[in-house]
């Protein structure tokens, strides 16, 4: 039961966290890209690599809190469904251009930052 607790309470922060940083950037940018998803996507990726390397592989942190910080805040946090979303309003508004980098450098860099935090977890 604890461990369902520490989703939800994780999942609440990661979906508030998500919420704050797509109003910081949507305040900040004024282009037809989607930076904030983009933005948060990358973070998301760089998050779970860092808490899978420090805290999963390592067997450091109590099951509860890892099970909480990966499914609950790193869930509630990312936004892979708006990131499909907005690459296909990009499509159908025949900004391929943006589409496309849209969905590669969301992939490409996402699988970088997995990396950087998977070696950053490591390292601590």
């Amino acid at each position: 039961m604890f461990v369902v607790i520490s989703v939800a309470v994780f999942g609440a922060l990661g979906a508030s966290s998500r919420y704050s940083i797509d109003a910081l950037v949507e305040r900040h940018t004024e282009s037809d890209f989607p930076w904030a998803t983009f933005t948060i996507n990358i973070a998301g990726c760089l998050a779970v690599g860092y808490i899978i390397a420090a805290l999963v592989d390592r067997h450091r942190a109590p099951h509860w809190l890892r099970i909480g910080l990966v499914m609950g805040f790193c869930g509630g946090f990312t936004t892979f469904s708006t990131f499909a979303q907005e690459s296909l309003d990009l499509v159908e508004a025949r900004q391929l251009g943006l589409a496309l980098a849209n969905l590669t450098a969301s992939v490409v860099l996402g699988m970088l930052a997995v990396l950087a935090g998977v070696r950053l977890g490591r390292v601590v």
